[in-house]
């Protein structure tokens, strides 16, 4: 099947790319080094091209990893990195000012092995630093050769203004799958009136939306999905199971696996969405790369939408401790649950 490639800055990529969080962080033990490096071969020679990574995950480990395996190929990828969430004495720093920022870019390249980024994020919004000053030294950056495109992560739409009136703003990156709707309270209209790409990062929720679907009874006790995120909580997580069957029913009825219909319900979303899931399995990697093959009727979706309604998910997106650190808008039954 000819998949249509979508567009982010000047360049077209495969539709769907390829989260870096995982392999080195997150959700358990990091995978072990050679097993990390065979998989990010495996999605270059599957025909991904679109690596998402950041200087946070893994503590730079997730961008050494990617110079590593696939330094020889640099030319055919678009390379995305994230700074402001760092890391200083192997602990994490939350440091939006610009002579951070800089620095960060300058040991994100050498980890990569690039002499530019594609795409560099800022991962979180620093409350004590302005927006304005922040993506001041993303344009500084693009001014410098360093990076190509300026991007936000986890941001909300006030702030993707007041940055694109700064420095034009590629992409938003954000949460956003069927479980987990935010971005279309206001984010998804701003980018569309910026011409902003929507980087749509966990579109399988966090494995919630796998057949089966991610089991808290056995996740890793170093699992974030079990501190961080209060859906994974048993008594919240009994309440989300009865969507799935949904779920299951229309991939049943498209002819695919539940995760590729929570992607392409993500790319059927608009032109401008590209999503990027993460795993650290071989097959899922398949997996997720098929779903761009997949094409859902306007009537599917609507019906997806309906049954998804984000009020009918059980429990809050963040903890109070991340929400705290996001700008990016909540529903009023959040607010009411958090």
């Amino acid at each position: 099947m000819n998949v249509q490639r979508r567009k982010i800055g000047d360049r077209e990529v495969y539709p769907v790319g390829l989260g870096c969080m995982n392999i080195c962080h997150a959700y358990g033990p990091p995978l072990p080094e050679d097993e990390a490096r065979a998989l990010l071969v495996k999605a270059f020679d599957l025909g991904y091209d679109f690596f998402d990574t950041a200087t946070l995950y893994g503590f730079g480990r997730s961008e050494e990893l990617i110079g590593e395996a696939l330094g020889a190929h640099r030319q055919d990828l678009f390379l995305a990195s994230k700074c402001v969430l760092g890391f200083r004495d192997g602990k994490r720093i939350l440091d939006g000012r610009p002579e951070v920022i800089k620095a960060a870019c300058e040991a994100s390249l050498k980890r990569l092995k690039t002499d530019v980024i594609d795409l560099y994020y800022l991962h979180r919004p620093d409350p004590n630093v302005p927006i304005e000053d922040s993506v001041g030294a993303l344009a500084d950056l693009v001014s410098e050769g360093k990076i190509r495109f300026a991007g936000l992560s986890e941001m909300g739409a006030e702030q993707l203004r007041r940055g694109a009136a700064v420095h034009p703003i590629t992409a938003m990156q954000s949460e956003y799958s069927l479980w987990v709707r935010n971005p279309e309270i206001a984010v998804m209209q701003a980018c569309e009136e910026l011409g902003t790409a929507l980087v749509a990062f966990s579109p399988v929720g966090r494995g919630f939306l796998a057949d089966p679907p991610a089991d808290p009874a056995t996740f890793h006790e170093t699992d974030m999905r079990l501190s961080i995120f209060p859906r994974f909580k048993a008594e919240n997580y009994a309440g989300n199971l009865p969507l799935l069957d949904a779920a299951k029913a229309m991939a049943e009825e498209v002819g695919c696996s539940v995760a590729e219909l929570a992607i392409a319900w993500t790319l059927a979303k608009g032109p401008n969405v590209l999503p990027i899931p993460g795993t650290t399995n071989l097959k899922h990697l398949e997996e997720n790369f098929r779903a761009a093959e997949v094409t859902l009727t306007s009537d599917q979706v609507a019906r997806l939408d309906a049954h998804f309604a984000p009020e009918r998910a059980v429990g809050p997106r963040y903890n109070a401790m991340g929400q705290a650190s996001v700008t990016t808008e909540m529903y009023d039954f959040e607010r009411a649950d958090g």
